[in-house]
């Protein structure tokens, strides 16, 4: 089977293949690893019921982790009173805050690409998942899709904040996300192509300045808002709104943004958040226990 070495090859021999990203890239693997399709499949299929737990977990848990900061605020906002956001928004941001509290408090959780931006992809599909009504191998298919794409990022770019900032983890996770969902609406391609450039180029330049070194502020919560972010880049591709700067073009600037960032600003904790008058204190504070 040919390679794809960019988003355009890839949604190319999709359409050739006529079938959807996700199931290309099952078979590439199964064909690059020697392995039974069903069994590429099934090991992915696997992490889906790890993803609920993930979710679950977090919201039953309103302890706070080790250190203090974080523990709570899914279950806080799934409460809320508010109704600015539709269902399934208010639904994926909480997704994705338990996610990422899980990880903060060491739960089990897929890391995809990062723990920094664990809640991002699971929480889309969770929540697109339960309005559609998918089923098992549906979210397998799109799990496939973001997985290929953040194959694809990591090999032209980078999906780590400490080489890239946080435009790297969450910024993929985002675009990664939007892909997957507009998988399980049995979007086009080029839907798919306008989503993932739509929400990755609105994260451009976002710095990872984690407070003392930890993956839990302003991580946490930055799940959240990323979830969200997916779900707009998918309502305007699905509305027939295009990017005009193509999406491998996009990653490109990503890539050439994060060398230019100063390293400070790329997961040290030597700038940002991290030095703020608060931040300062918490890092002090920790360092002492």
């Amino acid at each position: 089977m040919k390679g794809y070495y960019s988003i355009a090859e890839l949604m190319k021999q999709s359409d050739i293949a006529k079938c959807s990203p996700g199931e290309l890239s099952c078979r590439n693997e199964a064909e690059s690893t020697g392995k039974e399709f069903d069994v590429v499949w099934n090991r992915m299929k696997r992490l889906i019921p790890v993803f609920k737990d993930s979710i679950r977990k977090g919201l039953e848990s309103t302890s706070k982790s080790a250190s203090g900061l974080v523990g709570g605020d899914a279950e806080k906002l799934k409460n809320g009173k508010l109704n600015f956001l539709s269902p399934i928004c208010k639904r994926a941001a909480v997704y994705a805050i338990a996610t990422a509290e899980a990880n903060a408090k060491m739960f089990r959780i897929v890391a995809c690409p990062t723990a920094g931006s664990c809640g991002i992809v699971p929480s889309i599909l969770m929540a697109v998942g339960e309005e559609l009504n998918s089923d098992e191998d549906d979210l397998t298919r799109a799990l496939f899709t973001a997985g290929a794409i953040g194959k694809i990022v990591a090999e032209k770019a980078c999906i780590a904040g400490a080489v890239g900032g946080c435009q790297a983890e969450c910024g993929t996770a985002t675009a990664m996300a939007a892909a997957a969902a507009i998988d399980l609406m049995h979007g086009t391609t080029t839907q798919m192509m306008d989503a993932m450039a739509l929400a990755l180029k609105n994260l451009l330049g976002l710095v990872c300045d984690p407070v003392a070194g930890l993956v839990e502020v302003p991580c946490v919560k930055r799940n959240g808002f990323h979830a969200v972010h997916a779900l707009v880049a998918v309502e305007m591709a699905m509305s027939g709104i295009h990017s005009v700067i193509p999406v491998d073009e996009v990653i490109a600037a990503m890539d050439q943004i994060g060398k230019l960032m100063p390293v400070s600003l790329r997961e040290t904790s030597q700038a940002g958040l991290a030095t703020t008058k608060t931040g300062e204190c918490i890092n002090n504070r920790l360092r002492k226990k």
